[in-house]
């Protein structure tokens, strides 16, 4: 009796993807303890994803945009107005079933505050939604022969065994990690009144896995404008760089697995508070980073490719099973210099502080990389020689391009894309023109889909006698272009073993011309 041992094999494979656009507008009364609205500067926002419903073929993402608008009043003083807007979108997702896996990924791609009237501001954004879907299905791969008891009866069987590399899910995992800090003001800066706008951006942030835990680190970029205490006290800004490491215990996560980690700041917090002599002059500082991990792993498995039986006829009934291997793991480095020209540069004093946000536009698959087009956001706050309006911004898109190193890819390539910012900064080099450096990090996970022929099945049936007697027992061959040592033997009735005995082999190759005498194996 022939019997296959197989192999449960856990897969995840990616299912499809959609994008949505939100449209966002909506208007703002100012509240009546603020002064009236005479200019703009500054205005941010955040998305905040407050749940994702997987409904049949379709998912229902519900969240809001929070946005803080600094603007100048009729007064002359700077003054901050902050306000959300909630919004509810459906995604046609064709295909998606509600055991799939979900990942949600968004982009604030546009944030316009305008001034309707000085008791009343408009704010537009354009809000896109990704999602990509992953399905988990079980194949079942016959990795070896167990043939019973050794008896006459039982099939002697020839074996041809083949290794597949894979890659699987090990672990999905989301966790959060928290970084507070206290901030002093420097000697030559006045105290706080109160904090009119702050700031805070994620730089050059890493992580690696190591046996049990997951580690991070980076820099948090912290930007503040402040008004000074007292009367005709100026405004006044602080830019720090807090560097932070860490780790997150995970107990599944082992050194050898292959990640692929998003990382969002999805709370941040600054507060003025007084110092040990009871002035204010110190800040706390707390923000929560949000990790959502997806590690791989890559394991070599052994499957069975072919069986022939010497004393049995063997019926094979085989399988489609699809696998993905990973094609490479890269993270790449561009570096951007930039001169930029301001409006009214005559008045432009110094640049006291820039931000910028890397926005991907397209990627298309080019011969051994993926080549990637996009644009570095840099906005810029500086101060100017008009006391009537000394704080101005602007904002520049720079457009780059990279071709990120990847051997191999091709149309098929599932390719995660995670960019971020590592190194920033804007410096006034006269005649108003600005040189921007900045170095973007393009972290690439590809992963190649294969689909292999795999054994699900095997039949023995006794040997047609006849058949085999009319095989001549010995026979000369020359090798044909494609031929196999095992592709001849299991046409000739024999083994391996006995051809390369035969014949004085000592490897087991073949090319074609090769002369070779076979001898049938009688059992």
């Amino acid at each position: 009796m022939l019997e296959l041992l197989k192999k449960n094999i856990h897969m995840n494979r990616w299912k499809g993807n959609a994008t949505s656009q939100v449209t966002l507008d909506d208007d703002f009364i100012v509240p009546d303890s603020m002064d009236d609205v005479d200019q703009i500067i500054l205005s941010s926002g955040e998305i905040t994803i407050d749940s994702v419903k997987n409904q049949a073929e379709r998912l229902v993402v519900r969240g809001k945009l929070d946005f803080t608008i600094l603007y100048r009043g009729a007064e002359g003083g700077l003054q901050t107005l902050s306000g959300s807007i909630n919004f509810e979108e459906p995604i046609n997702v064709p295909g998606l079933e509600e055991q799939d896996y979900v990942q949600l990924m968004w982009e604030l791609e546009d944030l316009n505050a305008g001034i309707i009237n000085s008791r009343k501001l408009s704010v537009k954004a354009l809000v896109t939604l990704q999602v990509k879907v992953e399905t988990a299905y079980d194949v079942d791969a016959a990795v070896e022969v167990d043939t019973g008891l050794e008896t006459t009866d039982c099939p002697q069987v020839e074996i041809l065994r083949r290794n597949v590399d894979v890659a699987t899910i090990a672990l999905r995992h989301k966790d959060t990690f928290r970084i507070k800090e206290n901030l002093t003001l420097s000697g030559n800066k006045p105290n706080i009144d109160h904090i009119l706008w702050s700031e805070m951006k994620l730089r050059g942030v890493t992580t690696r896995p190591v046996d049990g835990k997951m580690l991070l680190d980076g820099e948090l970029m912290v930007f503040v404008i402040y008004q000074g205490e007292g009367e005709g006290a100026p405004i006044q800004w602080i830019e720090e760089s807090i560097p932070f490491e860490g780790e997150l215990a995970v107990s599944e996560v082992t050194d050898d697995m292959v990640p692929s980690v998003t990382v969002h700041l999805i709370h941040k917090d600054i507060e003025a508070k007084p110092d040990s002599d009871g002035e204010m002059r110190e800040m706390d500082m707390d923000a929560v980073l949000e990790l959502d991990m997806k590690l791989y792993r890559e394991d070599s498995m052994e499957l069975l490719s072919d069986l022939y039986s010497t004393n049995r006829e063997l019926s094979l009934q085989t399988g489609e099973a699809c696998f993905d291997k990973i094609l490479t793991k890269n993270m790449s480095k561009c570096k951007i210099v930039e001169k930029v020209s301001l409006q009214n540069a005559d008045r432009i004093l110094q640049i006291c502080h820039s931000e910028g946000t890397v926005k991907i536009d397209d990627t298309e698959v080019m011969e051994d990389g993926l080549h990637v087009e996009g644009v570095l956001e840099v906005r810029m706050l500086y101060l100017t020689s008009d006391d009537a309006q000394p704080i101005q911004s602007a904002v520049e898109d720079i457009p780059f391009h990279y071709l990120i190193e990847a051997p191999g890819i091709n149309a098929d390539t599932i390719c995660q894309l995670n960019p971020g910012l590592e190194q920033l900064s804007a410096v006034m080099m006269g005649g108003g023109v600005v040189e921007v450096k900045a170095t973007i990090s393009l972290d690439l996970l590809a992963l190649q889909p294969i689909c292999e022929q795999v054994i699900i099945s095997a039949a023995d049936a006794p040997m047609d006698l006849d058949h085999l007697q009319k095989l001549p027992g010995i026979v000369g061959y020359i090798v044909q272009p494609g031929d196999s040592l095992w592709k001849i033997a299991k046409k000739f009735h024999t083994t391996i073993d006995t051809v390369m005995t035969a014949n004085g082999l000592t490897e087991k190759s073949v090319k074609p011309g090769d002369r070779l005498i076979l001898v049938k194996e009688l059992s």
